[in-house]
């Protein structure tokens, strides 16, 4: 072949260092000096230059069709990294700073990654084949620069390990790259990954595995470190409403990252994440990498109980007014105290704080000391506000528990009506078909096909509406305005017919106050305190079902809340029961 088509190709010889490269017959580079063969080959534009180019085209077009049908070699730690990426960049859409990801979040990924012994570490797990390339940071690394990167913007700081290889402090910052490694034999017949398998029969004492829920619990605790403004009933909420990856988030896995067989049952999941069950896996996940306490919760961050009641209040549509007795209420009980809210998972607390649900509890509280919420007194209050209002239109009017009763029936009944028909007509199976093992691919994509074509046929006849544009995220699920003249906005009204002045100060005309738990359960229980729906009035558990569906959490998880609060707010009360009764006892 004629040198001169070569000189393009300028790669040094990895034989004998040499520039100097010639074309064979087939296309393929290879070495004038010592004659070494590379796997590079010369994409062919004219065809009448090189005899038989149309067969060895052909071939070569069919190698690479069959390298790209078998993948590469990949772990599971390596899938779930790419999800983290995937939802550490949607939170940077909703707002969240860069750190988040850059920092925070590597740092915790990296942390996890040597404690569960995948990298950084003497002896890691995987000793057979290559490592995984997470596990990598080494510059000198020869695939690095050839390799998809999956967290390209993923930066790598320096990182002090314990007891392990650590990695040096002036080390460059490089990005976590899956290395395209060649097809290995120990490729699974029963999983896309090279460790599907035993990922899921592995139950090693004391190891955290990695799971779809876990990914958001590194979210959250990065969201936690970053004191950002987001709860975690808001990142709930994101994933369901798709703003961030969770469900279907194996969908955006490069095309060589063939995921089949066990790979499905580690990476499909078709549920939504519930509250108590992150909540959970977050405290499980911080005790497990050892982080030291989280930065402090002072009263200018979000999370501090004081603005998020604030939040609350204008969401559910309250008076503004109620913000200087729910700080009390913090005051009181000593709740909004920078030790009390820290995060610190190495003293290991026996209260762990869920601040957003701890907020709505404090705002329930004070709706008992106000209005009792018996079935009786509300209703007396609300006849004496109505009054009122109609006597003196002019005037600022005074809070009507009825008609926010009312108002707010009727929104969350909408609301809540959207939510449950947008959860029946989800679609649970991804655009991607997933099969259990390579024999199975072409009947699975062929009734994906067949889903696919009847959904299009169908929609076409039922729905002939547009869809509708999605809403742009926001922490808020209810907007209430003076100008909106279709609801009433009670952010203005007037606390003046339940409060009265007592000196200074002003007071609850109300007297009267009942304990929604009369009796704790006891320690080596597993629940705090229990919950029959029909013991208590209906208007307790309007507010209580009113909050629970603006958090999307149970009723019951959110009534252990605000007895929790009110067993810090009536100490005296409790105390003397429990003295009443070892007295009782002596006796």
């Amino acid at each position: 072949m004629d040198l001169e088509e070569a000189k393009e190709f300028k790669e040094r010889c990895t034989q004998c260092a040499a520039v100097s490269w010639g074309l064979t017959d087939e296309g393929k580079y290879y070495c004038t000096s010592c004659h070494n063969v590379t796997e590079r080959s010369k994409e062919v534009v004219n065809t009448e230059a090189i005899p038989n180019t149309k067969i060895q085209a052909i071939n070569r077009g069919l190698k690479r069709k069959q390298k790209l049908e078998k993948g590469w070699d990949w772990y599971v730690c390596e899938g779930f990294q790419h999800i983290l990426c995937q939802q550490a960049d949607a939170l940077q859409t909703l707002g969240v700073g860069p750190e988040l990801k850059n920092e925070v979040l590597h740092n915790f990924w990296k942390r996890y990654l040597q404690k569960s012994k995948q990298a950084y570490c003497k002896n890691p797990v995987y000793t057979t084949g290559r490592k995984t390339a997470v596990l990598e940071d080494n510059p000198s690394h020869s695939d690095c620069d050839s390799a998809p990167e999956l967290l390209s913007d993923f930066s790598c700081p320096s990182f002090v390990e314990s007891g392990a290889e650590s990695q040096p402090d002036g080390h460059a910052r490089k990005p976590f790259s899956i290395v395209k490694a060649p097809q290995s034999e120990m490729a699974s017949i029963c999983s896309g990954s090279l460790d599907g398998v035993e990922y899921s029969l592995r139950k090693e004492k004391g190891i955290v595995k990695m799971s779809m829920p876990r990914t958001l619990a590194f979210c959250y605790l990065s969201l936690l470190w970053q004191r950002e403004t987001v709860t975690l009933s808001d990142l709930l909420r994101f994933v369901e409403e798709e703003y961030i990856p969770y469900i279907h988030a194996f969908q955006q896995f490069p095309e060589e990252m063939k995921l089949y067989g066990r790979d499905k049952g580690i990476f499909a999941i078709e549920s939504w994440p519930n509250y108590e069950d992150i909540y959970k896996k977050v405290i499980e996940v911080a005790t497990f990498l050892d982080l030291p306490r989280f930065p402090d919760i002072t009263e200018d961050c979000y999370l501090h109980p004081n603005i998020l009641c604030m939040k609350y209040l204008m969401e559910v549509n309250l008076p503004d007014e109620m913000r200087d007795l729910t700080c009390q209420v913090v005051k009181v009980t000593g709740i909004g105290e920078v030790g009390f809210l820290t995060f610190d998972p190495v003293a290991k607390k026996t209260e762990t704080v869920k601040y957003d649900v701890q907020a709505v509890a404090v705002i329930i509280v004070v709706l008992k000391l106000l209005f009792l919420l018996d079935d009786n007194l509300e209703w007396s209050l609300s006849s004496i506000a109505e009054k009122y209002n109609e006597d003196n239109k002019e005037d600022k009017p005074w809070f009507d528990f009825r008609k926010w009763y009312q108002v707010m029936k009727k929104a969350i009944d909408e609301k809540k009506q959207k939510w449950e028909e947008a959860r029946a007509k989800y679609i649970w199976k991804s655009e991607k078909p997933l099969y259990h093992s390579a024999i199975d691919k072409p009947v699975v994509h062929k009734r994906r096909e067949m889903v696919v074509n009847l959904q299009k046929q169908f929609s076409a006849l039922v729905d002939s509406t547009p869809a509708v544009e999605k809403k742009s995220p926001s922490s808020f699920q209810f907007n209430w305005t003076e100008e909106d003249s279709d609801r009433t906005c009670f952010h203005g009204h007037s606390l003046q017919g339940v409060l009265k002045k007592k000196g200074q100060s002003l007071m609850t005309k109300n007297s009267l106050y009942w304990l929604s738990t009369q009796k704790f359960c006891k320690s080596y229980c597993k629940h705090v305190t229990t919950y029959e729906e029909s013991n208590f009035s209906l208007s307790y558990r309007f507010v209580l079902n009113l909050f629970s569906f603006l958090l999307r959490i149970k009723t019951s998880f959110l009534h252990e809340e605000v007895s929790l609060i009110e067993k810090r707010l009536f100490k005296k009360k409790y105390n003397n029961k429990t003295k009443k009764k070892s007295s009782k006892s002596r006796k």
